[in-house]
């Protein structure tokens, strides 16, 4: 018998604004978009299902808190489809980078497609409730493929 997905909780409705005044130029280094999953599909394999957090709910928070810049860390419930964090760094005016998943035998033409999008890093989930934790030799060859366009 499949468990069911888990359904998280949102984003906190009520967020407080830092008694500090960030920095100008300051960055929020890990953030999400969720969705909306009308447009951004989730992964049909995923091991929870966020309600959508847009790349408009991001930007109406960190104008809030006072952060311009960020790196979104694309979200494991959307798999290695890249479309939301992809279209959430093109709307930030060069604010925005990001991190993505992908498949080992991703084309190097779509990682060179993902770094004029914006993207910087590959991420790897190491935790297994999260997807399935990647093998040693995937890691350091994708390590090496990634080197020559500069990312982590």
């Amino acid at each position: 018998m499949t468990e069911p997905i888990k359904i998280i909780a949102g984003p906190d409705p009520d967020p407080k604004k830092p008694i500090l005044q960030l920095p100008e130029g300051a960055c929020d280094s890990h953030c999400h978009i969720f969705g909306p999953a009308e447009k951004f599909p989730y992964h049909p394999n995923r091991s929870y299902t966020p309600p959508d957090a847009s790349k408009y709910a991001l930007k109406n928070l960190h104008d809030y808190l006072g952060i311009e810049r960020a790196v979104i860390v694309h979200a494991s419930c959307h798999g290695t489809y890249m479309d939301a964090t992809l279209d959430a760094i093109a709307s930030s005016d060069g604010n925005y980078r990001g991190t993505c998943i992908v498949d080992p035998e991703i084309r190097d033409t779509e990682l060179q497609r993902y770094h004029e999008g914006g993207i910087r890093a590959v991420r790897f989930n190491f935790v297994k409730h999260l997807e399935s934790v990647p093998d040693e030799t995937v890691v350091k060859r994708m390590a090496e493929r990634i080197s020559e366009l500069g990312w982590h």
